[in-house]
């Protein structure tokens, strides 16, 4: 089983080109950095930087939604890019490849459009994609814990 799943912010805007022929397909490049949960002593390392690419309809997503900081989840595999250069030496990479992504945060906080004190509180319902939830609702609930 070869599966990786990984939560990080773009390090650059990703470069997309298609491929040619009848059936052009999008090919997008992007850099991915991912935090570390543990940081060792002494260790200036704080986050790994993983080359990724997506293809097709995920490349397509990719070029449309995705710039430098975009926080994303994203699944794939690992693939090794082993070849030989020019000059006769062995070149060892290793890239993701993308199966699967999706947004981690909402759109105004990856803007940074966050203020630092707290918002004021209106009467006004929020679309931030879930559903509000009366305080005493619990007996309504469909599940009990």
């Amino acid at each position: 089983m070869n599966k990786v799943i990984l939560m990080g912010r773009l390090t650059r805007d990703p470069e997309v080109r298609y491929s040619t022929g009848d059936n052009a397909t999008a090919i997008a490049r992007f850099s991915l950095a991912v935090d570390r949960r543990f940081r060792r002593g002494g260790d200036g390392a704080e986050a790994d930087f993983f080359n990724c690419t997506a293809f097709g309809k995920q490349g397509e997503f990719v070029e449309k939604y995705l710039k430098k900081g975009t926080k994303i989840l994203l699944s794939g595999r690992i693939q090794n890019d082993n070849y030989t250069n020019r000059d006769g030496q062995k070149v060892q990479a290793v890239q993701i490849i993308a199966e699967e992504l999706e947004f981690a945060e909402s759109k105004n906080a990856s803007s940074g459009s966050a203020r630092s004190e707290a918002p004021e509180r209106t009467s006004a319902p929020v679309n931030d994609g879930f559903m509000n939830l009366p305080d005493n609702g619990d007996e309504e609930l469909p599940f009990n814990f």
